[in-house]
């Protein structure tokens, strides 16, 4: 028992002495210790190699648009009114008022009758006012034919004037055919209605000289006399004032002249 013991004590000793000189020999104690403590090296920097860019190649068109230029995508703003913003009350869109199919008729004819009394070296057209013209959106679209053959390809400041010279610029869209900003202004100022009827006529590239027609003939008189009656009731009323000044004024300045004349007086006792 004991001898077996020995011989397997022996045998194992024996073994560990060959492998040790085997790893001597394939330096496999050496490799260890390296792998134990690593070396750290600085990675190498990888440089950014630049993409040549593709050469232009022409364009893909249909053949509809090949004669056209190239569209532009760039949002160009539109330039702002030059005149100081006014401020409207806002009217009551409950108790809008429509016009009948007769009254419009009448409007519209007696539009077309001041239109054939204009010059026909300008351009005009006659336009009846709808709701959407004069409460709401105020937006007002204009004839396609006419702005495509005489108004401007390119959205831009179209003035109109009134009966009484009153200028107002407003913003033309070419691709809508039609005015937007300032024309509320207008038809707020002018106390446009829906059947009223304008006559438009383009007496330079980018000016209307704008006729209304009003559909409530009568009403509108009746207005404008009370309004007329007013202002000259009111201009009688500042006359006599300005008349009543005057007069203190004099009969004042008449009593100092006379004061100051007795004062010279040798018999003014004072």
């Amino acid at each position: 028992m004991v001898e077996s013991k020995l011989t397997y004590e022996e045998c194992r000793r024996q073994r560990m002495e060959e492998n040790k000189k085997r790893m001597e020999e394939l330096k496999l104690n050496v490799l260890a210790q390296s792998l134990k403590t690593p070396v750290s090296k600085p990675s190498p920097v990888k440089k950014r190699v630049s993409k040549p860019k593709p050469a232009s190649a022409p364009v893909r068109r249909s053949s509809r648009v090949a004669d056209k230029p190239p569209p532009n995508y760039n949002e160009d703003p539109f330039e702002p009114l030059l005149t100081r913003r006014r401020s409207y009350q806002r009217r009551n869109l409950l108790n809008r008022v429509y016009a009948s199919d007769e009254e419009r008729a009448s409007a519209i004819d007696r539009a077309d009758e001041v239109q054939s009394g204009l010059d026909s070296q300008y351009p005009s057209f006659v336009k009846p006012m709808l709701q959407s013209h004069v409460t709401g959106g105020f937006w007002l679209g204009l004839p396609v034919h006419f702005c495509k053959e005489h108004l401007p390809h390119s959205d831009e400041i179209v003035t109109l004037v009134d009966e009484e010279e009153n200028e107002f610029p407003t913003k033309y869209l070419a691709e809508k055919t039609g005015l937007s900003g300032g024309w509320r202004g207008f038809s707020i100022d002018h106390e446009l209605v829906d059947g009223d009827c304008l006559v438009f006529q383009l007496i330079k590239p980018a000016t209307f000289k704008v006729y209304i027609i009003r559909v409530y003939v009568s009403e509108f008189n009746d207005d404008n006399n009370d309004v007329n009656k007013k202002n000259e009731e009111n201009e009688n009323e500042e006359n006599n004032k300005e008349n009543k000044e005057d007069s203190s004024a004099r009969i004042t300045r008449s009593a100092k002249r006379t004061r100051s004349k007795a004062q010279k007086s040798p018999n003014y006792s004072g």
